[in-house]
């Protein structure tokens, strides 16, 4: 991947990692909580959200090294659960708004790509729009995986009786462990994925 293709694909992850924190942030608000709105967090400008090491610095890594994969994250969106009014719901919901963001963007641009697919276009709006896509579906999953701080942790807890309080305290110990050890396999199976499809 040469550096103009890389510099697209990080931008991409930052302006998908942006929408993401937002719509948690939309969505606590929609609960009754206006943390984020207050916080100044509720905006598209990325240099609100950027974290320099998970926004860019990893990522550039990552695409540079030719990793297999693309990681990253943004300063989360602040929140607070108890003003939310319905904790257990408005928990999920919060949680769930930034993942579905990703789905429905990946969702448009698939169509976009779908419906120009009879047309003779440039190549680069090809790499841009699969680019949006596969980067949007890779948040979206990778958000899902029940390891914290990732949105499906917050789900799965949310689900959880009040006596699994102790368990939930003792995984998020372990947790930056078990995230480590999910990205190191989620590369793996990567390179694995590629070899395969090369046959």
């Amino acid at each position: 991947m040469d550096a103009t293709n890389s510099i697209f694909y990080i931008l991409i992850l930052i302006m998908s990692i942006v929408i993401h924190e937002i719509s948690h942030g939309f969505m606590a608000e929609y609960f009754g909580d206006d943390t984020a709105r207050n916080a100044g967090r509720l905006t598209l400008n990325p240099i609100s959200h950027i974290d320099l090491f998970g926004s860019i610095l990893l990522p550039a890594v990552l695409i540079l090294s030719h990793a297999g994969f693309l990681f990253g994250w943004a300063k989360p969106v602040p929140y607070n659960p108890n003003n939310l009014s319905n904790r257990k719901w408005g928990t999920i919901w919060v949680a769930a708004a930034g993942v579905l963001s990703n789905l429905f963007i990946a969702i448009i641009f698939g169509m976009i790509i779908r419906l120009t697919s009879h047309m003779t276009l440039q190549p680069n709006f090809y790499f841009i729009t699969s680019a949006i896509v596969i980067v949007n579906l890779a948040l979206a999953i990778f958000n899902l995986v029940p390891i914290p701080p990732l949105d499906g942790s917050k789900i799965l807890f949310s689900f959880l009786p009040e006596r699994a309080f102790s368990f939930i305290l003792a995984y998020e110990q372990y947790s930056l462990i078990l995230l480590l050890v999910f990205i190191v396999f989620f590369s793996d199976y990567s390179t694995i994925w590629n070899i395969k499809k090369a046959f």
